[in-house]
């Protein structure tokens, strides 16, 4: 019989990523694919450790496989497998941890799949992490992750990633052209592109400091490979996203209006505080310049509340800022002290209260944002993709521009395109819409 494994990952999408790349070589080392709440002979647990919350899930998920069968041998890799080895080797039920250079190798450490007694530990220094492995993930048989970069020379002063991950490094233009092609063959109408700082695409792409190519260079070549009917850019920094690549995508046959953009606070103050490489005022030109050549895009942007120094005068310039913004929807975050990183040793410490306080209020104006933005969409006429998921009796999807719609479950309408015209919000806040007569192509 051969052996089982299952997969469980956390966080970001190129860490899904990843797993696919790992499993795909489990698989052709002869091991069957399994859900993870079945028994298995091997569970491959891909960690983050970007806040706190993530390190704990870590944990749940060792739990949760060990529910399923308590003999099976756990492997973690990934973020917090490379930044706390020896803590999470010391986890009940873990029997293996490999660190950022190792986890691609995963089938050269696994031996008879004997539970240990101990997690062993096969980790690396981070500055050995100075080659790149692509990888590219297919969930739901609409979409791919496809990773085009790796790490980060950056230095905020709240991340752990290039810790974790090591030095800005990317695929080849070849690589990545190539691996486009293998996603589109298989049928898949959508791809991703993700990696820790997309925008620095090209650093690093033949094992050198120096840009090969920009990530301007990269979206042009891409929008020519034939096969793909949509390409979306992953969370890219504001520095790092030229007008020239946003007046390209306006232009562009297959890239999609919508751009997802990390500002982590409206306040200046507090953006030196963690080192980022803009001030606010860089951020709103990047989102009128979208607004300019794209008034239907979707705009998603990132912010951290709590951080060590913001004052509630700090927060309510966020607050204010992002109010008046033009943008669609937030990805709110607590910050989370991480060890090993400047930010933890700072003053100003906000309390947890006062940190859920103010998280609760940016996403209660997310919820009015994207409502917003939902609502300015109603009577337009759009592409969406629907996806392979039986919600409670709907199938979903997306348009070009990522309103999230909903329809009456019905398979064949898996992974297809359809145009149609955006008519209601459901009360669960997603669109209702209505097809646009035969004839009129998606």
């Amino acid at each position: 019989m051969p052996k089982t494994v299952a997969f469980h990952t956390l966080g970001c999408k190129l860490n899904f990523s990843e797993t696919s790349t790992i499993a795909r070589d489990l698989e052709a080392e002869g091991f069957e694919k399994v859900g993870f709440d079945q028994p298995a002979d091997l569970y491959v647990i891909n960690t983050c450790s970007v806040t706190d919350n993530a390190d704990k899930r870590c944990r749940q998920a060792v739990r949760q496989a060990l529910r399923a069968n308590p003999e099976g041998f756990v492997a973690l890799v990934g973020c917090y497998a490379q930044l706390q080895p020896e803590e999470i080797a010391a986890i009940p039920g873990v029997d293996l941890v490999l660190g950022a250079t190792e986890k691609f190798k995963l089938a050269d450490y696994l031996g008879s799949l004997e539970k240990q007694t101990h997690g062993q530990v096969h980790s690396c220094e981070i500055r050995d992490a100075d080659f790149y492995v692509g990888s590219y993930a297919i969930g739901d048989r609409t979409r791919a992750f496809l990773k085009v970069q790796d790490g980060c020379d950056y230095k905020c002063t709240y991340c752990t990633i290039p810790l974790a991950r090591g030095i800005s490094r990317s695929a080849t233009l070849a690589q990545v052209l190539e691996q486009a092609r293998e996603i589109s063959a298989q049928g898949i109408r959508e791809i991703v592109l993700t990696g820790v700082n997309i925008g620095d695409y090209g650093k690093g792409e033949f094992g050198n400091k120096k840009h090969e190519h920009t990530f301007l260079e990269l979206v042009r070549e891409l929008d020519r490979v034939p096969g793909i009917h949509r390409l979306r850019i992953s969370s890219i920094e504001p520095n790092l996203l030229r007008n020239e690549t946003i007046d390209f995508v306006a232009s562009s046959k297959h890239f999609v209006p919508h751009f997802h953009i990390p500002l982590q606070s409206g306040s200046n103050d507090i953006l030196k505080l963690m080192r980022r490489r803009y001030l606010r005022e860089l951020y709103q030109e990047r989102v009128s310049r979208i607004r300019q050549v794209m008034p239907d895009a979707c705009i998603g942007v990132d912010v951290i509340v709590g951080f060590p120094g913001e004052t509630e005068a700090h927060f309510m310039e966020t607050y204010e800022f992002l109010h008046a913004l033009d943008i669609s929807y937030l990805h709110v975050f607590t910050y989370s002290e991480r060890p090993n990183t400047p930010a933890a040793e700072m003053d100003g410490v906000v309390e947890p209260a006062e940190r859920r306080r103010r998280s609760k209020m940016l996403r209660s104006l997310s919820e009015k944002k994207r409502r917003q933005f939902y609502q300015s969409q109603l009577g337009t006429e759009r592409t969406i993709l629907l996806e392979g998921e039986n919600r409670e009796g709907y199938i979903h999807g997306f348009t070009e521009n990522y309103v999230k719609v909903k329809a009456p479950w019905d398979p064949a309408l898996v992974n297809t395109l359809h145009r149609v015209r955006l008519t209601e919000i459901d009360t669960d806040g997603m669109v209702r819409y209505e097809p646009i007569p035969a004839g009129v192509p998606a």
